[in-house]
């Protein structure tokens, strides 16, 4: 089987870095000879828009390579003969247009379709679909410049379409909304308000498609506490190390865990993860939060609809402990792609 691994972003070197993170880790892992064969192609995009087609993700491989123009990779893709993709990209224009891309170029891709993934990148109106499917839904307005909130503190204060918890904001008193809609906005054109869910646990459930079946993997916990870390920000996931290079920040034991199965939270949890991945229409896979407040019960936070195959990822971490290899999630993927 001839798989393209498709990374890199035409936005910025963040989603850039990010997609090369975690597709190289991929790479490394889905190669290892103990996993069932395939033929690897790699192919990255640039934040100026141009294509290569390099040996691998790192630096020196994507410097040696030809940059390509859009028809010109186009043509080169066609004459690879490529059975499936693998898109590994996390920029808005990655996870929709390239993924229709692909799909004009007649080659299955695992995951998400272009349209799927473009409701789950927008808040407001993955809530609003979640919430017409009977899942508990924070009450909230979205918010353009200029507009004044109605919903009284505390509030969480986030973008309505930006990720990694960027530009989130708990506002716990009227006085802090000017700030916290002054950062939400550097981020996004519309700002979700929405009542803070008291702790609680906050946790996420993955979704795995094993033809018509929908596994619910076991429950990842992340470390919150209502008076000192009450909502989780950008710097509890991602960060710079003393080199530069972007490192992950939310996979030590100190910061998240797996939920022992026969918790009292992981059924209704699971519940609410199927019936919110079946209403948005998703396909292979799924990711969703969920706030536990201290009666026990979850209410659906946001959806991150990708998978990258790499190790260190939350859904390949989920389906480890369910007793799902990474070579048996990645080879089940492909397939089912390519029946499609």
């Amino acid at each position: 089987m001839r798989v393209l691994h498709l990374a890199g972003s035409p936005t910025s070197a963040f989603f850039d870095d990010l997609s090369r993170l975690y597709a190289q880790d991929c790479l490394d892992a889905v190669t290892d000879p103990h996993h069932e064969p395939h033929v690897a192609h790699v192919a990255h995009v640039a934040p100026d828009g141009r294509w290569r087609f390099p040996a691998d993700l790192r630096a020196a491989a994507i410097a040696a390579a030809e940059p390509m123009s859009l028809p010109a990779a186009l043509a080169h893709l066609a004459g690879l003969g490529v059975d499936v993709a693998v898109p590994q990209m996390f920029c808005p224009p990655g996870m929709t247009t390239y993924r229709a891309l692909l799909d004009a170029a007649g080659i299955p891709h695992v995951g998400n379709t272009a349209a799927v993934m473009a409701l789950g990148a927008d808040k407001a109106k993955t809530r609003a679909v979640v919430a017409a499917a009977g899942v508990d839904v924070p009450a909230g307005e979205v918010l353009r410049r200029g507009d004044r909130p109605s919903r009284r503190p505390p509030v969480v204060v986030k973008p309505v379409d930006a990720d990694n918890s960027a530009g989130v904001t708990l506002v716990r008193d009227a006085a802090g909304f000017a700030a916290a809609l002054d950062e939400a906005f550097a981020h996004s054109a519309r700002v979700l308000v929405e009542d803070y869910v008291e702790l609680g646990r906050e946790v996420r459930c993955g979704i795995v498609a094993r033809g018509d079946e929908l596994v619910a993997l076991p429950l990842e916990e992340y470390a919150v506490d209502p008076v000192t870390h009450p909502v989780r920000g950008y710097a509890d996931k991602l960060g710079r190390g003393a080199d530069g290079a972007l490192e992950l920040r939310a996979k030590g034991a100190q910061s998240a865990w797996i939920v022992d199965p026969g918790d009292p939270v992981t059924a209704p949890v699971q519940a609410a993860a199927r019936a919110c991945h079946t209403a948005l229409g998703c396909r292979d896979h799924s990711l969703f939060d969920f706030r536990i407040d201290p009666d026990g019960r979850p209410w659906f936070l946001e959806a991150g609809l990708y998978c990258s195959f790499a190790p260190r990822s939350v859904v390949a971490t989920m389906a480890a402990a369910a007793g799902i290899g990474l070579g048996e999630l990645f080879r089940s993927a492909l397939e089912q792609a390519v029946a499609r």
